[in-house]
């Protein structure tokens, strides 16, 4: 009787079915995977580390030449506070539109699917790396800037993190976006520039806003990523009313919630051929 009863649990537990791997582990793996394919990657390293800091030369230069009383900044903290964004907008929306065509155009992606692993657990483990690089970036940009460059200390560090979280998200999607309509990992680097260049010149990261005629201002508000540098400016150095936070914070929310949907909507799983 005990035997048959203990044959009996064997039995079913050899015909249970369920997930052998969970979420954390899943997602783990995989940006385990994309850190070793970047760390190979001379190229996509050197955009990821060094960049940046050449970027923020480049604001540094352009605003020398440049009045900045109005916006009520140093040189310093335009640069620094523009470097953030750029250090978001390279390392991670840069690096994530050639990762999801390379691994798309190598049937990555279409082997992943067959797999225990949703959608959303692919592209956000691709992501991870990128993610995680460009938060110690930040990190470490602000850190310096203060001890060294003399720039005011995070006024309102809850804005400062929440403005770079929505940043991250918003870039992954809208990443996730421009690999939908790249065809080759060498066109990445076409179809990439239309959206750094209006938000390196648009949204606050080369130039403040305040330094542009008002309409303009206006209308470069409603940019993707003009949001998100508005409040990370103001988490930063504490300036903005309430008024212009709010109307930045649901601009970057718009936006972010727009490219999630075009994601699940329009993102592509099989290769371009």
């Amino acid at each position: 009787m005990t035997a048959t009863t203990t044959d009996a649990a064997q039995t079913e537990r050899d015909t249970e079915v369920g997930p052998t791997t969970t979420a954390a582990g899943r997602l783990a793996a995989l940006g385990r995977a994309e850190l070793t394919l970047l760390v190979r990657n001379r190229t996509a390293l050197f955009v990821t580390v060094v960049m940046p800091l050449l970027m923020i030369g480049s604001i540094r230069g352009t605003l020398d030449r440049i009045s900045l009383d109005k916006a009520g900044l140093s040189i310093a903290e335009a640069a620094m506070t523009g470097g953030l964004g750029m250090t978001l907008i390279i390392v991670v929306y840069f690096n994530l539109v050639a990762a999801y065509v390379s691994r798309r155009e190598e049937l990555v992606l279409k082997r992943l699917r067959t797999g225990e692993v949703s959608d959303r657990e692919i592209l956000a483990g691709t992501a991870l790396p990128p993610v995680t690089l460009a938060v110690v970036q930040c990190a470490i940009l602000v850190a310096a800037a203060v001890a060294f460059l003399d720039v005011r200390a995070p006024q309102r560090p809850e804005l400062l993190v929440g403005g770079a979280a929505v940043g991250l998200v918003l870039l992954t999607a809208l990443a996730a976006v421009t690999a939908g309509v790249t065809r080759t990992v060498e066109s990445a680097q076409i179809t990439t520039m239309p959206l750094f260049l209006v938000s390196a010149f648009g949204s606050g990261l080369f130039l403040p806003l305040e330094v542009f005629p008002e309409r303009i201002a206006a209308v470069c508000e409603l940019l993707p990523f003009t949001g998100v540098m508005t409040v990370i400016r103001a988490g930063w150095l504490g300036i903005g009313d309430g008024g212009e936070l709010l109307r930045a914070g649901v601009a970057a929310l718009v936006w972010t919630a727009v490219s999630v949907f075009a994601v699940q909507r329009w993102f592509r799983w099989e290769p371009r051929r």
